[in-house]
């Protein structure tokens, strides 16, 4: 288990890697969400999310799905959206346009505690350092009976959206296999899913998937992507190798990798497998 120590390092980490991708993931902001919206809509239905009800979205990073609850609580309810990195939660505040009922702080599960009907997470929990404390933190913050509904990463062999580029990054960098540890993909076992929120004292707890059929028009345009996101440490190795993020060897290796996803019109699909939680305080 990690100490006390360890866990503020990772937490501090996780806010600079955020920072630091926060503009390239606004930019790809369209066509992200454009796919996304299927697991902001699934979330939405597993957690009963009504009008009126008090939501936490926990990990909202650009506004979602706090936004989309925001919409199905309306006036007389709440939505809070909280994120370690305090420019995704600016860019959340921006997206929000200073609209009711729906208001974004930066932190953890702890920036906003509370009787809440319902607690959202899309893609955030598997980075956390102590994921036994978070979920139990995400308990505490709901009310008896309240619902947990939190979306993550199947394997990486089935989420090339996601794993695609850092694969092609690393291959290119000659990096190692990633250390143990927080990230994208420590979650996508769907027993270890279903595991920890029932240690955590969740109960009901159940497990389904979807399929999320990203789409870019262009190999380019994916590498242009998976260039905008990447975090600090393998964009500066790239601009240490090869002189820039962008010389024609990466973007190259990049179009190559995506090549087998092309559509018939010259596009890139890219379905990728997403968990889906359900979960009862």
């Amino acid at each position: 288990m990690a100490t006390t120590g360890e866990l503020e390092s990772i937490r501090a980490e996780q806010a600079a890697i955020w920072d630091a991708v926060s503009d390239g993931w606004l930019a790809w902001s369209e066509d992200f969400e454009r796919a996304a919206a299927v697991v902001t809509a699934e979330l939405v239905r597993l957690g009963g999310v009504a009008s009126g009800q008090s939501v936490l979205d926990f990990g909202t990073g650009l506004g979602e799905p706090a936004l989309t609850a925001a919409d199905v609580v309306g006036a007389s309810g709440e939505v809070v959206g909280v994120d370690l990195s305090p420019r995704m939660v600016r860019r959340a505040r921006a997206r929000a346009g200073g609209r009711p009922g729906v208001r974004f702080v930066v932190g953890g599960a702890e920036a906003a505690p509370g009787d809440h009907d319902v607690v959202l997470s899309r893609w955030a929990i598997p980075f956390a350092g102590d994921r036994d404390g978070l979920f139990r933190a995400l308990r505490t913050a709901l009310r008896p009976g309240g619902v947990l509904a939190a979306a993550v990463w199947g394997p990486p062999a089935e989420v090339p959206m996601i794993a695609l580029g850092f694969g092609v990054v690393g291959r290119l960098l000659e990096f190692g296999p990633p250390p143990p540890g927080p990230g994208p993909f420590t979650l996508a076992d769907p027993e270890a899913l279903r595991a920890e929120p029932v240690e955590a004292g969740f109960r009901d707890v159940a497990v389904t998937e979807v399929v999320v059929d990203f789409r870019l028009p262009s190999p380019r345009a994916f590498a242009d992507f998976a260039l905008d996101v990447l975090p600090p440490r393998p964009r500066g190795a790239l601009r240490g190798k090869y002189g820039g993020e962008r010389h024609p060897e990466v973007l190259a290796a990049l179009e190559e990798a995506v090549e087998r996803f092309r559509d018939d019109d010259g596009g890139v699909r890219l379905p990728s497998r997403c968990l889906l939680l359900r979960a009862v305080a």
